[in-house]
């Protein structure tokens, strides 16, 4: 469900959440980019994989370069900028796109600013529609669909699409280079700090000066400093894009999530290791034989091992009898969810995944991060492009409690007791939380997921669950969320203080 979106980029990046990508559900007069797999023919035939397991055979996807005429800076110019963006994943570029629309001076600093995305990202259709980036979406299902076992489904009136990574990425890329952003081509070593002015050091040796730094690197930043323990929970996933001899689903829907394990009945020790510690399946057809699968751990700690959930996907294919004929890409999913925000404010400011925005109990992230963008830049704005430049630590702390003002962080808080909640349920407690979390009014579980409720509307959501509830999951409330639910409020005292 989920993807490292704010990272600097080398082709061979890992996928940290929130990919999950033959009909529209768009009117006629919203275009839409037609999806274009590498042509089966161009591409060299090699050995089909065993029934059902695909370990076997290498992704035959390249790095792309993409073709922009972006600015690139001269080191040697020793040029101030106002901004200084480290990444350029799709935190980075939205935020120096949103920046430098204001005509505040921003430079982006990336070993590959270049190349594509390596990583696959899904999205509800609304969420981009409201940020006006429809156009970004190469392809959408009208419905998805979530198994919660063998006897129950549940299909969800709310559209899904997967995001065209080269057109969005060169969408933010014209946008920088008409709004004047400047690009170099570099690794960020060291950030230092002055009272009014910091540097960015590089791997060429360059210094860049700049009244704020903006770390849109990712989770593993070294730029971002914690005062609290980082108790991380950890989404991890397996995920193929692959052409299949066949597959058994609809083409109008999206499975969101499958949580059946009928595939593990010859496997006792994988059955009992699943009932204990659950996996589900993510997938996307996109058509008969083309589809994006994906095995995911929601969320775990200590994260599950990587080459159990290849296991386990393995095993469930071969049940659900694809066999797969070629591995176009492959990507893998590790995302921290919930822990402790980075230390507010502090000099260098984050952003995406180096600044917590993950969603704790999902792993989404790439909707809530094109939006916040903006409120991001806003802040920044208000700083830098006044005749006041407020600079130092009040630009710092003006920045960073604009991303994260108190009552977003209590929220965080409530986003981050389900993570917990979910960390102590089962299989069948997962299915039966999944099972009333579908059944409440679509205001709540839209919201929710896509993480626009308020406080007041995250109790009633809580008090609506309980009551949509079987008495098992009641059960589960209230014997497991005590705990959870102290630290919650700890935390929350903690913040107000």
């Amino acid at each position: 469900m989920g993807t490292q979106i704010g990272s600097q980029s080398p082709p061979s990046s890992l996928y940290l959440l929130t990919s999950r990508s033959p009909n529209s559900s768009f009117p006629p007069s919203v275009p839409l980019l037609k999806l274009h797999p590498p042509p089966r023919s161009s591409l060299p035939r090699i050995r089909c994989s065993k029934f059902g397991n695909f370990l076997d055979l290498r992704p035959e996807s390249k790095p792309e370069y993409l073709r922009s005429d972006v600015s690139w800076i001269d080191p040697s110019a020793r040029c101030l900028f106002d901004v200084i963006i480290i990444g350029t994943g799709p935190a980075g570029l939205r935020l120096a796109e949103r920046i430098s629309r204001n005509g505040i001076k921003v430079c982006c600093v990336d070993p590959s600013p270049l190349y594509m995305w390596p990583n696959n990202y899904g999205v509800w259709v609304d969420e981009f529609e409201l940020l006006g980036l429809q156009d970004c979406l190469d392809k959408t299902w009208p419905m998805t669909t979530v198994y919660i076992n063998e006897h129950k489904t549940k299909y969800l009136d709310r559209p899904y699409g997967r995001v065209s990574r080269k057109s969005l990425k060169m969408k933010l890329l014209e946008e920088c280079a008409s709004n004047g952003v400047q690009f170099h081509k570099a690794k960020a070593w060291k950030a230092e700090h002055e009272e009014f002015e910091s540097s960015l050091i590089c791997s060429d040796g360059s210094r860049l000066r700049a009244c704020l730094i903006v770390d849109a690197s990712g989770f593993s930043s070294s730029f971002i400093d914690y005062d609290k323990p980082r108790n991380h929970g950890y989404q991890i996933a397996h995920g193929i894009l692959a052409e299949v001899d066949s597959h058994p689903f609809d083409l109008d829907k999206m499975v969101l999530m499958d949580w059946r394990d009928s595939h593990l009945g010859n496997e006792p020790d994988l059955r009992l290791r699943n009932s204990r510690l659950p996996t589900f399946l993510y997938a996307m057809p996109f058509d008969q034989n083309l589809v994006f699968l994906e095995e995911t751990s929601l969320v775990s700690r200590p994260v599950l091992s990587y080459m159990e959930v290849k296991k386990r996907m393995v095993a469930r294919l071969r049940h659900m009898g694809i066999r797969v004929k070629r591995v176009i890409e492959d990507e893998k999913c590790l995302i921290p969810m919930g822990g402790p925000l980075p230390r507010i404010p502090q000099c260098v400011v984050a952003f995406g995944g180096a600044a917590g925005v993950a969603h704790p109990s999902t792993g989404y992230m790439v909707a809530r991060t094109m939006a916040l963008a903006q409120v991001l830049a806003d802040s920044i704005t208000e700083c830098l492009g006044s005749t006041r430049m407020i600079r130092g630590r009040p630009l710092h702390e003006k920045v960073w409690n604009g991303l994260w003002p108190l009552e977003k962080r209590f929220i965080r808080e409530y986003y981050s007791f389900g993570m917990e909640t979910l960390l102590k349920l089962d299989l069948n407690g997962t299915r039966r939380f999944f099972d009333a979390f579908f059944d409440l009014d679509p205001y709540y579980w839209h919201g929710f997921l896509s993480s626009r409720l308020s406080l007041g509307e995250l109790a009633m959501l809580s008090i609506s669950l309980f009551g949509h509830a079987s008495n098992p999951s009641r059960f589960d409330i209230l014997t497991k969320c005590p705990a959870p639910l102290v630290r919650m409020m700890g935390n929350l005292a903690l913040e107000a203080i």
